[in-house]
């Protein structure tokens, strides 16, 4: 029914006026976010160019221009999915109800706050705009979703409905066509098969994923989705990744995982590799036969590649390798190491970097690089455990010649770079699978814990936590699908792909968290598995970007 603002909904906005109110939202948004950029550009900028220095001095209001631009980019995703999905009409009252509670939501917190992290509250006024940029932003489209969008009666209806399909295997219409959903229903059931009885074990046990698990990953085809047919692949779309790492993830991160070292280095040889090196280790990567693993970081570096150390020096026709790298996934039972290494002499900065494809022979727990010139240990962590992290020390280790990637010097950094879109893309999706699983095993036992006669699920706190876990869930989703879509039409996506990762890792640590308090005391315990999601959620704010990080890579593009 038409609302005039003066109190709370029950439960939906009438269809006809929901899309309209959202789409009026949207474009209420597109100034505020015009003027954003604006008065921050003025704040960055030295003369007519940006400066690097200025944005550092001022990251709260540019690191707050990307959230608020992640926000717009959002909402309109979220309004694309509504009216695709009301044009077949799949968009039922369980999906107009995220709809509503998302606009309700998100509106409230672009003009009242955005949480960047737990204890960082971006407001507008940190970016700089005046109470007339901020009031301008209330519409009275915008009026009318924060008041009637995210209410309790509107949560507490769509948790009545989650409950009612439980055996649906998301909650709301992805909006994906018919062979990506069947895709998911494919992997979805190996991961609740194959994958969910025994994650928590590997995780407490901090095991390696069984080979066998790896084997049977590989011949589903998970190494190859996106490696074109004439190297062995499949040649899949990077929404197809998405729906792969999703799924798996939702089974264990680790799992889910295991595609992005095959990802990134297919994604390197693909864009920097000479014919001779895609014939030589593409149809590899894509069989399983072949297992990669990424050595990027040093231990001083962290997130500023253009300073590393480690040195490639020219030996006849091959490269030796010296330095240390740390933080490496699945160092030790791989095959090949893409390597990131100084090679041209006196330089400082990326410039000197190039890339190496560096053979080695599969360790094992005892003894994890049986090679001459290569070293390292175990790091032990929280989470993300099935694959292990290493240090890895090279001591002059031998690199044939024609594996020096795309056979030239000082392009190591700019093929990586060509890497990160489809890397942050699929670490968005690894998020939402993360979260989902948050969501499935909290669902599940706020229906069976029974506190004072009644099921946890029935106190409308408990069931508000749930909702918006589905609700962000869904928004992580649209903006992960968006970025894979421009991707797969060839359209540069880096800023895309940025968001879709950076607001995808704080849904799913939002998640987790959430899901272990409705847990209760029984969430601190070992043997519950939101313990272990909640551990595996933290590393995505991290890797793949830290989210300082991802804001900053996004203010400078959305400044530039």
């Amino acid at each position: 029914m038409p609302h005039d603002g003066s109190g709370p909904m029950t439960e939906t906005l009438v269809l006809n006026e929901l899309l309209t109110l959202t789409q009026a939202a949207v474009e209420a948004v597109d100034p505020l976010l015009q003027r954003a950029k604006d008065v921050v550009r003025a704040q960055v900028s030295d003369g007519e160019r940006v400066s690097a220095t200025l944005i550092e001095q001022n990251q709260t209001a540019a690191h707050g221009l990307a959230w608020v631009a992640t926000y717009a980019e959002s909402l309109r995703q979220m309004q694309n999915w509504a009216e695709a999905l009301n044009a077949t009409g799949k968009f039922g009252e369980l999906e107009q109800l995220i709809h509503q509670i998302t606009f309700g939501e998100y509106l409230w917190q672009l003009y009242g706050g955005i949480p960047m992290s737990q204890g960082e509250i971006v407001r507008l006024q940190d970016l700089g705009l005046s109470q007339e940029d901020q009031g301008a932003l209330m519409t009275p489209a915008v009026m009318t979703l924060t008041q009637t969008g995210n209410t309790q009666a509107a949560r507490l209806r769509l948790v009545e409905i989650m409950r009612e399909r439980t055996a649906e295997i998301t909650v709301g219409a992805t909006g994906l066509d018919e062979e990506l959903e069947m895709i998911r229903e494919q992997f979805r059931r190996f991961a609740k098969e194959r994958v969910e009885p025994d994650a928590h074990d590997w995780h407490l046990k901090d095991e390696l994923i069984p080979m066998e698990i790896i084997n049977e990953l590989a011949e589903m085809g998970v190494f190859g989705l996106t490696i074109p047919e004439e190297y062995g692949g499949f040649g899949l779309s990077k929404a197809s990744m998405c729906v792969v790492s999703e799924e798996l993830s939702r089974g264990y991160i680790g799992v889910g995982s295991l595609g992005t070292r095959s990802e990134i280095a297919a994604e390197l040889i693909i864009c920097g590799g000479t014919e001779a090196q895609k014939q030589k280790w593409l149809p590899g990567l894509a069989s399983g036969e072949i297992l990669p693993t990424a050595v990027f970081t040093e231990p001083n570096t962290g997130s500023d590649l253009g300073a590393l150390r480690t040195k490639a020096t020219k030996d006849g026709e091959n490269w030796t390798i010296t330095g240390n790298k740390t933080w490496i996934t699945h160092a030790a039972r791989t095959h090949v190491m893409t390597v990131l290494a100084r090679s041209v002499p006196d330089t400082n900065d990326h410039r000197g970097l190039s890339m190496f494809l560096a053979e080695k022979t599969p360790g094992t727990d005892e003894v994890p690089f049986p090679d001459a010139g290569l070293s390292g240990g175990e790091i032990e962590v929280l989470g993300y455990r099935g694959m292990k992290e290493y240090t890895v020390n090279f001591d002059g280790f031998e690199v044939k010649g024609e594996n020096l990637l795309g056979d030239s010097e000082g392009q190591g950094f700019k093929q990586l770079m060509q890497t990160f879109e489809s890397a942050r893309i699929q670490t968005a999706a690894r998020a939402i699978g993360v979260a989902q699983s948050a969501l499935d095993v909290s669902m599940q036992y706020a229906e069976d814990r029974k506190q004072f006669g009644k099921s946890l699920i029935e106190f409308p706190r408990v069931a508000s936590k749930l909702a918006m876990m589905a609700v962000e869930i869904m928004v992580a989703r649209q903006l992960t699908y968006f970025s894979a879509a421009e991707k797969d039409n060839d359209r540069r996506c880096d800023l895309e792909a940025g968001m879709a990762k950076l607001l995808g890792a704080r849904v799913a640590w939002a998640a987790a968290d959430n899901g272990l308090q409705i847990h209760g005391g029984n969430g601190f315990a070992l043997e519950y598995k939101i313990s272990r999601i909640l551990c595996d959620a933290r590393i995505l704010n991290i890797f793949e970007g830290a989210a300082e990080i991802q804001a900053q890579v996004i203010a400078r593009r959305l400044l530039a």
